[in-house]
């Protein structure tokens, strides 16, 4: 009878231990990462009587998890990666609203002041027609410095969501290593703590909605985390740190730095998965490369509208001024270089946009080694890690280009020379959308003539016509391409110093010959070359010419270059005309300064030209070869590249959502409680408990009848 009452109650003791895990499973039905718990059972030791061994009731071995190491691991990578996808998604989808938006994006402002410069070539001397220029110049450069703060400001919001998500990173990693501990001591009375297992897996799934890790299970129950390429965020009851800290070389662009003790690595790239990773990556592959291409867009339409105005003359005949701002003035190119915040000397870096039909859209990272200059330096191009060579001239402005020779359209001056290790950002496009600004404020400024004029003698017996010259402007032809404008005073004398040079036509030889003696500080040359990407040779300087060949009858095509040194400052002047008709022996022709240039529109039709030409990213394609675009397709080109990332990003949250999604059902599928099932137990362990009590009842019973017995 005792053995039967010790069953009873073995039977009592299981039941009810069945019974409080079923309530604490139902109780936890809606506690996240909670995994049902179940009881198991086995037999005690039986007891040898005469007639065989007599069992002795029950005992509880376990209270097992529903758990499955696959399928959260499965959910906790799943979770990374959608919640990278999602934060990539929410920003590009920002950025793609403003590039391509009608009332936000380039295109509308570009076509306006295109539209206006037509109107206005069409009557080069309507006043209300040249303002509408300059009104429309100011909105084109205002819809610029509109879209880099709109950039700007995006950029501003990842570094404080950067810091905010690190400031949780470490407090679940905090969390993490205080669970670790207590598991660790729990598990040394020999039992696994459930509740804390369930608690620290929700942890680590939460910490991987901020940033991916890497989880390695411990023999002692505990887990160590690492992050990036193997940076140990916990081990055991440790936890390390990560924080959010402004850029060594650009202190507006945020860095993540692992920081363990005393030790501090910066990990930005090497980050990947979740909201942290989303961020980065979207910075990374777009934010940036979309500031400089709108940055190399503004300075392109700054550089090139300011020098096809230099090339002509305004309504009073004065050599054409810029519409936009000097993106070569000093403080503007001061602001292109940046030295590391941990250089040790203090040499400062600038940057002055050489050709910006070369620029690329592209960071450099400028190193110095300590040996002999130019060779102590390295570059790299930082979008695709190629390094640069790096070259001097005799003043030290160091020029950068790529393998096959191309030149990056930058020269780089350093306040003093660094010291050994010193680095610097080089950002030769990063602020052009913010720098450019409209300044020309007379319209009657507006160079819309060309400042050369040709003409046939009234007394010529043949009929030879000469067309109007196309004029291309070099200052200091041995130093091409174009650089900074030359004070407008010095142009201009220069100009008048030209006067007017006549061409005879030789029946005999049938050559237009130049007039001598030529006025002076002028000669004529053949027209200075620039090499072609890459440069194999040395262009070749110009020659002297006195003649130009022609074929009476037909229509010619003449080229060749006015070089006139004046003022101090030396001109060369690149014509392109047409020569037809029949001349007679001695005809005269006339090429000279554009004195009656109100009506002429020849210089305003070039800039309505630059529409349509393909001066943006001149040598940037495959090996070097030259794959220049124009204004509108190169803007165009980035739109539909962000464009294409966005739907790319859209199809990519459809896909890690339908994965996580997946992968939260087949761990609920094991690890959920579900109610019904759990109703069930009650009923089951409810019969159980009765019965185990009438077990105990009978055994009574039983007893008593024996004491009654006797």
């Amino acid at each position: 009878m005792a053995d039967l009452l010790n069953i009873g109650l073995s039977g009592l003791a299981a039941t009810k231990t069945s019974l409080t895990v079923t309530g604490h499973n139902i109780a936890n039905v809606n506690t996240p990462g909670f995994s049902r718990q179940d009881t198991v059972q086995a037999t005690r030791v039986p007891q040898f009587s005469g007639a065989g061994y007599v069992g002795s009731g029950t005992t509880l071995v376990d209270i097992r998890r529903s758990y499955s190491e696959f399928l959260t691991t499965q959910l906790r990578s799943s979770t990374a990666l959608s919640s990278d996808v999602l934060s990539y998604k929410s920003q590009i989808e920002q950025l793609d609203s403003l590039l391509a938006g009608s009332t936000t994006g380039i295109t509308p402002s570009l076509q306006k002041f295109f539209s206006s410069l037509q109107t206005a070539a069409e009557d080069p001397s309507n006043i209300p027609a040249r303002q509408l220029v300059l009104s429309e110049a100011e909105g084109l450069a205002r819809r610029f410095n509109t879209i880099y703060d709109r950039l700007a400001s995006q950029n501003e919001f990842i570094n404080k969501q950067m810091k905010a998500t690190t400031d949780q990173v470490n407090r679940l990693a905090g969390t993490v290593a205080q669970l670790n501990d207590a598991i660790a001591i729990a598990a040394a009375n020999g039992a696994t703590p459930n509740d804390l297992l369930d608690a620290r897996e929700e942890a680590v799934r939460q910490l991987s909605t901020y940033i991916g890790v890497t989880v390695v299970p411990q023999d002692d129950n505990t887990y160590n985390l690492f992050v990036g390429s193997g940076q140990p965020l916990v081990v055991a009851n440790a936890a390390s740190k990560l924080e959010a800290v402004a850029g060594r070389g650009d202190p507006t662009r945020f860095e993540i730095d692992f920081v363990s003790g005393a030790s501090r690595q910066t990990v930005t790239t090497l980050l990947s998965g979740g909201e942290l990773g989303g961020l980065i990556r979207y910075r990374e592959e777009v934010l940036d490369s979309t500031l400089n291409s709108v940055g190399r867009l503004a300075i392109a339409i700054n550089t090139e509208i300011n020098a096809q105005l230099g090339q002509g003359l305004d309504l009073k005949g004065n050599v054409g001024t810029a519409l936009f701002n000097d993106l070569n003035s000093t403080q503007l190119a001061g602001l292109r270089g940046r030295p590391f915040s941990d250089n040790i000397s203090a040499v400062d870096a600038s940057v002055t946009i050489r050709d910006s039909q070369l620029l690329t859209t592209s960071d450099y990272r400028l190193e110095y080694d300590g040996t002999t200059l130019p060779t102590g330096y390295t570059a790299r191009r930082l979008s695709d890690n190629t390094v640069m060579s790096v070259s001097a001239d005799g003043s030290g402005i160091l020029r950068l280009a790529n393998a096959q020779g191309v030149d990056q359209g930058i020269e780089i001056s350093l306040t003093g020379t660094p010291a050994a290790g010193d680095r610097f950002l080089i950002q030769p496009t990063r602020r052009g959308a913010t720098d450019i600004a409209a300044v020309l404020d007379q319209s009657d400024q507006l160079a819309f003539a060309a400042p050369l004029l040709s003409g046939a003698s009234l007394q010529n017996a043949g009929n030879g016509v000469i067309g109007q010259p196309t004029v291309s402007l070099v200052i200091d032809p041995a130093n091409l391409p174009q650089q900074n404008f030359v004070s407008d005073p010095l142009r201009l004398a220069n100009l008048q110093a030209l006067g007017s040079i006549s061409l005879r036509f030789n029946n005999a030889s049938n050559e237009l010959e130049f007039v001598t003696p030529l006025p002076a500080g002028v000669s004529i040359t053949t027209v200075p070359q620039t090499s072609a990407p890459p440069p194999a040779v040395p262009a070749p300087a110009p020659t002297a010419i006195s003649a130009l060949s022609v074929t009476p009858g037909q229509s010619n095509n003449l080229s060749y270059a006015i070089v006139v040194t004046s003022g101090g400052i030396t001109q060369s002047y690149t014509v392109q005309q047409t020569f037809s008709g029949r001349p007679a022996q001695g005809d005269t022709f006339s090429v000279g300064q554009n004195l009656t240039g109100v009506s002429d529109n020849r210089n305003a039709l070039r800039l309505v030209n630059l529409q349509n030409a393909q001066v943006v990213g001149v040598g940037t394609g495959p090996n070097g070869i030259a794959a220049g675009v124009s204004f509108s397709d190169g803007y165009g080109d980035l739109v539909e590249r962000v464009g294409t990332l966005t739907a790319q990003s859209r199809i990519d949250e459809s896909a890690t959502s339908a994965i996580l999604k997946q992968a939260t059902d087949n761990r609920d599928s094991l690890s959920a409680v579900n109610l019904d099932e759990e109703a069930a137990n009650l009923i089951k362990f409810q019969q159980y408990y009765q019965a185990s009590a009438q077990i105990i009842q009978v055994a009574r019973t039983l007893f008593d009848t024996l004491i009654n017995t006797f």
